[in-house]
């Protein structure tokens, strides 16, 4: 289901303006491709990248094309892991964060 240009207005003007928001939305991108929901979770990472950095300052800083990198966060995009680890060391450090994979508690 494609989104709609107002929704995806919705989320870059929630990133801009919520801090705790765009880090929770990185966030649940992350957790989301780990959790094994690949799709769902490129694409929220789809909506983070065009609503920070976007893709053309994303090539730049990872040495990547930017078609390269629109096509990995596709939904028919099957990233490499280098190129995932070094898009998501990026996008992390830009946010100033840095989330760590645990286990959860029993």
């Amino acid at each position: 289901m494609a989104l709609t240009k107002s929704f995806k207005e919705l989320v870059q003007r929630r990133v801009a303006d919520d801090p705790a928001f765009a880090e929770n939305l990185l966030r649940e991108g992350i957790d989301t491709m780990l959790g094994g929901d690949v799709e769902t979770g490129k694409s929220i990472l789809r909506d983070y990248i065009n609503a920070t950095v976007g893709f053309e300052k994303l090539a730049t800083a990872t040495d990547t094309p930017r078609k390269s990198l629109m096509r990995m966060f596709s939904p028919s995009g099957n990233p490499q892991a280098r190129n995932l680890f070094g898009v998501l060391g990026y996008l992390q450090k830009q946010a100033g964060v840095q989330f760590h994979v645990a286990p959860k508690p029993h």
